[in-house]
């Protein structure tokens, strides 16, 4: 039985505890939050687990999740390795974030601990929906062989589908996630707006912008991002850009930059497979902006 502690209670580490609560290898035992009452509210909610009030009132454990806001798991990661050394059996300690690596924690592996990052690719806007849906999440794992192990397994108890990645790109690996979902999100606002500016009900601009992004979504799935793209930058259509680009800077100067910019990243991936840039002398015969 695989024994869980959880310094951190706010929407990440309630999610953890409820999975963990939920998985019968694992058991869950005392949560510790900055307020107090934040532990003891999760712990009510959850119907599990020990709240306190120090990191010296926590008991050992076997698993260490340290669900706490980016700028303070340095701190919270020496404070626990002054509180408890680790003893014969090392313990793992993990964080969450997708930006930091396992190394924000090398106050603990200096005392002994084995230790890893894990961040599930999800939102965890809402604890008990992120709970149900966490089935089928895909979680980056990096860290010591022996950490990875733990938390790879647990991963998969939870029915969720654990994956390495190289802890010296960790800042470029959580990018990937902004431009995938955020700004998607951002993308999905400007074409709600430039469609409510056409006169579309904004009833109609929904159904529309959730109808083209599921097809997207499923056509990349299916085919690639390179094949899936289709439009004016895609067919190499210049006059139509250069006419959309000027609209939009009458109704919006920013919008219009990022229209020209993506323009051209798509006219790269349809020509070459790759948004990245080229080499020198390489750059595909067509207009730059």
């Amino acid at each position: 039985m695989l024994r869980v502690n959880i310094i951190g209670a706010g929407k990440v580490g309630r999610t953890f505890m409820a999975l963990i609560d939920a998985a019968p290898g694992a058991e869950l035992i005392d949560i510790l939050s900055a307020r107090p009452q934040t532990a003891k509210a999760a712990v009510a909610a959850v119907g599990a687990g020990r709240d306190v009030a120090t990191l010296e009132a926590l008991r050992p454990a076997d698993l260490w999740f340290l669900t706490v806001p980016d700028d303070r798991i340095a701190q919270v990661a020496q404070d626990l390795s002054q509180a408890h050394p680790a003893q014969h059996r090392p313990p793992v300690a993990l964080h969450c974030s997708g930006f930091l690596s396992s190394k924000v924690l090398s106050p603990l592996r200096d005392q002994g601990w084995s230790v890893a990052s894990c961040h599930p690719v999800r939102g965890f806007a809402d604890p008990v929906l992120a709970a149900a849906q966490f089935p089928g999440t895909c979680c980056a794992v990096e860290g010591d062989a022996h950490a990875e192990a733990v938390i790879s397994d647990l991963i998969t108890e939870l029915q969720g589908v654990a994956f390495q990645i190289d802890a010296a790109q960790k800042q470029v690996y959580h990018a990937a996630a902004v431009f995938s979902n955020n700004f998607t999100t951002v993308l999905q606002a400007i074409a709600r707006e430039a469609w409510l500016k056409a006169g579309v009900s904004a009833q109609m601009a929904d159904r529309l912008g959730n109808s083209l992004l599921a097809g997207t979504n499923e056509n990349i799935a299916r085919l690639g991002p390179a094949a899936a793209l289709t439009g004016p930058a895609a067919r190499g259509d210049q006059g139509v850009l250069d006419l959309q680009e000027a609209a939009l800077h009458q109704w919006h100067p920013q919008a219009a930059l990022l229209y020209a910019r993506l323009s051209q990243m798509a006219r790269d991936l349809k020509l070459t497979g790759t948004a990245l840039p080229h080499g020198e002398g390489e750059r595909p015969a067509y207009p730059i902006r």
